[in-house]
């Protein structure tokens, strides 16, 4: 197993999780954060963005509910002061096919480099300590709203876009990045109660 810590943009986060586990028939949960590793809050975020934002991947029913559920715990956690993130066996053991896993790969390399060439530092103290907690906030929001989102079109696709948003800014240290991924998800849930009222 692969397990590198220091990505700082989005091709080094997915060349990260494409390498792991070669030969194995299936990928667990397990296996995507021993990839990114348990003490990185920024890749974890956007592991979850992009796993529910990714068409072949986060169209699986269940799974925009699935990675709710482990951006619900991880923001729990850091801002609860852990260090290390725990997560349930019964998360940690979901799987999907290696095949279907890499399609997915291979569906966001594209949009990933020309993503990676738009991030800068810019606005590092919205990274911060306080950046940091902020952003936990928020995402725990995003979690919790999440699952009902599975019944609305689009709407799981504007959590997976902010979501990956966030953990982008995290990583690459962009701050600017942080403030359209807290837009959009007002903008997400603008829409979900317009629809639902």
């Amino acid at each position: 197993m692969h397990n590198r810590n220091e990505d700082s943009n989005l091709m080094d986060l997915i060349d990260s999780i494409e390498n792991m586990e070669q030969d194995a028939p299936r990928i667990s949960v397990d296996d995507v954060v021993y990839a990114v590793g348990r003490r990185s809050f920024g890749p974890l975020l956007l592991v979850a963005g992009l796993i529910t934002l990714t068409p072949i991947i986060g169209d699986i029913p269940g799974m925009p509910t699935l990675m709710a559920a482990l951006v619900l715990l991880v923001s729990v956690q850091l801002l609860a002061g852990s260090e290390a993130f725990w997560l349930p066996k019964w998360l940690l053991n979901r799987s999907i096919s290696r095949q279907k896993f890499d399609k997915g790969i291979h569906y966001m390399k594209k949009p990933a480099r020309w993503v990676d060439g738009l991030l800068k530092v810019r606005l590092p103290w919205l990274t911060g300590y306080i950046g940091i907690r902020v952003t936990a906030v928020v995402c725990l929001l995003i979690a919790l709203a999440m699952p009902p989102m599975e019944f609305i079109p689009f709407s799981a696709n504007g959590a997976g876009l902010a979501l990956s948003l966030l953990g982008l800014g995290l990583v690459a240290r962009d701050g600017v990045a942080l403030l359209l991924g807290f837009a959009l998800f007002g903008a997400t849930c603008t829409f979900i109660a317009i629809n639902l009222f």
